[in-house]
Order: C-alpha cells, then sequence, then structure tokens
C-alpha cells in the first residue's frame, strides 16, 4: 500500500480513542506495509526514492548496493517523543534495544516485533551505558542481529515510525 493509497483510505480517519494524542493514527498502517513489503520480497526495478518505510520492494532501503533482503529494521517513538525499546537476551549489560523487525500483525492494530540486536560491525551495542540512550551509541549502530525475543505490542500507542535499514537476518533461514 503506497502512502498515496494510505491517505485516501478509510483508515488514515482521525480517531478519538488513540491512545498518544497524535491526530492520525498512521503507525499501524506503516507497520501493516513493512510486514507486506518483507513477506513479498521480491526483485523489481529500482526506485527513485529511497527515504521512507513505503519502498518497494524490501532491499530498497539498502542502495546503492540492492541486496538480498528480508527484514525492513524500524523504530518506534512513544507519545513523549523517546524512542520505545525492548529487552532481549544479552551478556554484559548489552541487553536493550530501540530496533524491530514485525513478525506479525493482528487484531486491531497488535503486532508481535522481534527484538534486533544493534551491532557495530560484529560487536553488540550498548545502547543505555548509565540506564539512559547514548546517542552516540546509537549512532554507531550498522548492523543487527536476530534475537529470540519477541514482544507484543499495540500500535496505536505509538507517534512515529521511522524506517532504518533494508538487511538480510536469515530469519527464514535454517
Amino acid at each position: 500500500m503506497s502512502f498515496e493509497e494510505m491517505e485516501s483510505s478509510e483508515v488514515l480517519e482521525t480517531s478519538s480513542n488513540s491512545g498518544c494524542g497524535c491526530r492520525l493514527n498512521c503507525v499501524c498502517q506503516v507497520v501493516r506495509a513493512i510486514k507486506d513489503i518483507q513477506d513479498e520480497a521480491v526483485e523489481e526495478e529500482c526506485l527513485p526514492c529511497t527515504s521512507n518505510c513505503f519502498v518497494e520492494p524490501l532491499g530498497e532501503l539498502a542502495l546503492p548496493a540492492r541486496q538480498r533482503s528480508d527484514t525492513r529494521v524500524f523504530t518506534l517513538t512513544n507519545k513523549n517523543g523517546e524512542l520505545f525499546k525492548a529487552l532481549f537476551k544479552g551478556t554484559a549489560g548489552k541487553c536493550v534495544s530501540v530496533f524491530f523487525r514485525v513478525e506479525d500483525i493482528f487484531d486491531n492494530c497488535c503486532a508481535t516485533l522481534r527484538v534486533l540486536i544493534p551491532l557495530n560491525g560484529q560487536t553488540v551495542v550498548n545502547l543505555f551505558p548509565n540506564g539512559t540512550l547514548s546517542y552516540e551509541a546509537l549512532c554507531s549502530v550498522n548492523n543487527w542481529a536476530s534475537s529470540n525475543s519477541c514482544i507484543t505490542v499495540d500500535l496505536h500507542c505509538f507517534c512515529a515510525v521511522q524506517c532504518i535499514s533494508d538487511v538480510n537476518l536469515g530469519i527464514c533461514e535454517v
């Protein structure tokens, strides 16, 4: 679903029961679009705009060198402007991430998200060294790994979603 299609559909109508105080309840639709794009993951011609979550096919955010991808990495922002965080099984205090992969969407915009491990090369990045988010650490992340940690969220509770990169995490490879 393109942004233009989303704008014209009834799913973007103002919602009075949106928990985050945002006028448009679009986070759910963006995450649905990410899921659809991940599920399709087909080869098509390159698109000129590569900076938004609706870019298809999966792999386009990885330009200029298009690659095989199975995941669109994204972050979610709470109503207070902070990045949403979740735990993954880690060591030495490195167990919190703000990066996710959508696994499933169900009911009225509930989603199961896989927590992604932030890496710099192959080293796990500690995003919260003193209990608060370090933007220096956040900016050093250039790679991700799949964790076994998943979280179920109500997408109505977020005000923003930002797509970061398309990567191949080998999610479906055995």
